[in-house]
């Protein structure tokens, strides 16, 4: 049986996540207090569930005390069941933006506790289980279409025993994304936006690619990455990691950072069966 465990700060996408897996045909519960969670797993266990899988969201609004024995609760889990933990998150003003556009109240939140204070707060309640997380999703920019597509790929694409790897471009001048686990620094390569014909252009364009082709540096830092992934990855899969984010960045997230998020993506999609790619920016 796989149990998914979705939890993160409130709007950063739990229920549409919830919803895709419902769609998906798991067996989904909202809001669980997760000292249930044992009885649960071991109850439908016993009761031989059909379903594709169980998916329970846990938020904030359990008490710090329960949750920061989040582990051993986990530890308490029968071996044989499949468990994975997605944590969605996205910065404070991401989230401040989404509560005054739907005008909901934050579940944290009251007449002595304003919503920026209400939004930290719950950062430092939910501790146990982003650290504890197995695939983290930063939905700072993403719409709802763009994460449900990423819980089918990265999530429910995933199988058991396969570690799933995102390669992901971005920009530098729009803040790091928090779900990478490695970053890498592109902006002292020959950089196209100062050659005027390709400033509108992307790095998937192949005028852009044949300007990145030409420069020692571009193949130079190519090469140092492959060597780097081509020793680390397979430590990172054998040590029984599910999910590997790599970043990519430059300073507007279009030209350099797509070239080489595509170039190294077309290069290991051959090696591992799980691998996708995302231009955060583009």
């Amino acid at each position: 049986m796989r149990l998914i465990i979705i939890s993160g700060r409130s709007g950063s996408g739990k229920s549409t996540a919830l919803h895709q897996l419902e769609d998906e045909g798991y067996y989904c519960i909202d809001n669980l207090p997760v000292t249930l969670l044992p009885g649960l797993v071991h109850g439908a266990q016993r009761s031989g569930i059909t379903t594709t899988g169980i998916a329970v969201c846990i938020d904030a609004r359990n008490t710090w005390k329960d949750l920061e024995h989040f582990p051993n609760l986990l530890d308490s889990l029968p071996a044989a069941v499949q468990i994975d933990i997605l944590y969605l998150d996205a910065d404070a003003g991401a989230l401040i933006k989404r509560f005054s556009e739907t005008r909901r109240r934050h579940p944290l939140s009251d007449e002595s506790t304003p919503l920026a204070e209400a939004i930290e707060r719950e950062r430092d309640i939910l501790e146990p289980i982003a650290s504890a997380a197995s695939l983290t999703i930063d939905t700072s920019q993403m719409t709802i279409y763009e994460l449900r597509s990423a819980i089918r790929q990265r999530l429910l694409g995933n199988r058991a025993g396969e570690m799933s790897i995102l390669f992901q471009s971005f920009g530098f001048k729009r803040g790091l994304p928090n779900d990478a686990d490695l970053v890498y620094d592109l902006r002292m390569l020959p950089n196209p936006h100062w050659e005027r014909a390709l400033r509108l252009k992307t790095g998937r364009d192949p005028e852009v690619i044949s300007f990145l082709q030409q420069e020692p540096m571009v193949e130079d830092f190519y090469a140092d990455v492959c060597e780097f992934l081509e020793k680390w990855m397979p430590r990172y899969r054998d040590n029984s990691r599910s999910y590997l984010t790599i970043a990519l960045g430059c300073t507007g997230g279009q030209h350099r950072s797509v070239y080489l998020a595509e170039r190294l993506y077309n290069h290991y999609k051959e090696r591992y069966s799980q691998v996708h790619i995302r231009h955060r920016e583009l």
